[in-house]
């Protein structure tokens, strides 16, 4: 027993004779507990380039340190897992006081933590994370009763990220995009209507799992670029034309060139300058339905860059009338 040895305290840690120290994964990944998941996988990125193992020949250091940020990201990198370690150690002083560090806990079973095995993982990932060795089960942790030992849990890998470039033409048409993963060649087809900043998933194309778990997924974030001609608002289009006065005044019909080919346009006498027309249907497909958004055209008024003195006669009749 460990502490007072009542059987309620439960969560004494022994390994070897000696107690287990809590690893800081945050501290390991330099970033602070407060930080962003974005801002955790950017710190994981730029430390696995720095101490991986193709980059570091020989240097078994550096080999020990990418498997303690692949470690620490395998656990803060994922929502669950990060919540999960962060009641632990919200609660690590609380279980030294109540006995951490004695003569090991056996619990109901009479079962001992013991017969950890190399892993890869530390002895800390693999009591609480479901490692190769013994560990508990997390939603007895903080609380009473007995605990038990935990099987190897299978733990779905990590994801994989990408980012993909399209036009704003591509992203209206759907695109395709050839991926290399560990030597494997994939095609990922695009529908139309992808919109600016949306992840795309692709499952089973990430990470290989721990402990026989499923593969993490590919995740592909869409940045379009800007298009000299169209502004894109949710699924509608927006772009300018021009039209001379005399259109706008007496009304006629104008040709422009939209995503689906060329449309004549009818114009009505007395268009205002920067009024809107609203077509219908020729703006962005919706991403993954039938239909389409609007294309918006917004009215430029061109003034000739000379007028005769006959023109100039007529406008000057046309306003004192």
């Amino acid at each position: 027993m460990c502490g007072d040895g009542l059987m309620t305290v439960s969560y004494c840690i022994y390994k070897g004779g000696e107690s287990m120290e809590y690893k800081d994964y945050y501290k390991v990944l330099g970033v602070d507990r407060s930080a962003k998941q974005d801002e955790i996988k950017k710190a994981y990125r730029k430390l696995a380039v720095k101490y991986h193992p193709d980059k570091n020949p020989g240097d078994k250091a550096a080999e020990e340190k990418f498997k303690e940020i692949s470690e620490a990201y395998q656990v803060l990198g994922n929502e669950e897992s990060r919540k999960k370690y962060d009641e632990l150690g919200a609660n690590w002083k609380q279980y030294k006081n109540m006995g951490y560090g004695g003569q090991g806990f056996q619990g109901f079973d009479g079962q001992g933590f013991e017969g950890f095995s190399g892993s890869g993982f530390s002895d800390f990932f693999d009591m609480f994370f479901g490692g190769q060795g013994g560990g508990f089960d997390f939603g007895n942790i903080g609380g009473f009763g007995g605990g038990r030992r935990s099987r190897s849990r299978a733990m779905k890998g990590q994801d994989l990220t990408a980012s993909i470039d399209m036009t704003l033409r591509e992203a209206y048409s759907g695109s395709q995009r050839m991926f290399k993963i560990g030597g494997e060649t994939i095609k990922i087809s695009i529908k139309p209507g992808v919109k600016d900043g949306q992840t795309l998933r692709v499952k089973g194309k990430g990470h290989p799992g721990v402990n026989g778990g499923e593969n993490g997924d590919l995740l592909m974030k869409i940045n379009i670029l800007q298009d000299p001609v169209y502004q894109r608002d949710g699924d509608d289009l927006i772009r300018t034309v021009n039209i001379d006065v005399y259109t706008a005044i007496l009304g006629g019909k104008i040709e422009i060139d939209t995503m689906k080919g060329n449309v004549s346009v009818p114009i009505k006498p007395q268009t205002q300058n920067n009024s809107m027309l609203r077509l219908k249907g020729l703006g962005m497909p919706h991403y993954g339905k039938e239909g389409s958004g609007s294309l918006l055209l917004k009215i430029q008024l061109v003034l000739p860059n000379h007028f005769s003195d006959k023109e100039l006669e007529l406008i000057k009749q046309a306003k004192e009338a």
